[in-house]
């Protein structure tokens, strides 16, 4: 029987990529705190993992043979999202460094917590395959 690592591993796999590419974000809003005229930007996690696990919620529904195929916002591009300022500084900069912090803090927590549970996957599945 062959052991489907999507199902095994679940959402975590997934998961975890998509929080270290949001650390590369907000860590490019810190490090561009200073820079004139920067924009703060930021994606939606929970739906980044909703359409790369296929599951966004919404489809657009055929009626007629005749319709045009519907297709997403492609709008965002990479999914990249302007963050607004709580208070806008006087050169353009949008880069708050209390929230900037708060946010990779969170998004490092939320990191280790997809590692820990991805690493207790694994060792399920190791000690499933070894008989223990």
């Amino acid at each position: 029987m062959a052991i489907s690592f999507n199902d095994a591993l679940g959402i975590h796999e997934p998961a975890l990529a998509l929080r270290a590419r949001r650390a590369e974000v907000l860590a490019n809003n810190l490090a561009n705190s200073d820079t004139p005229g920067f924009k703060a930007r930021d994606f939606d996690f929970n739906a980044a993992l909703q359409a790369q696990s296929g599951n966004s919620g919404f489809a657009m529904a055929k009626t007629s043979s005749r319709h045009i195929q519907g297709q997403g916002d492609s709008s965002l591009g990479d999914g990249l999202l302007y963050r607004t300022p709580h208070q806008p500084s006087i050169d353009g900069n949008t880069v708050e460094d209390q929230v900037e912090h708060a946010e990779f803090m969170k998004n490092a927590l939320d990191f280790q917590a997809s590692f820990t549970m991805l690493n207790k996957k694994f060792k399920g599945l190791s000690k499933a395959l070894t008989g223990q």
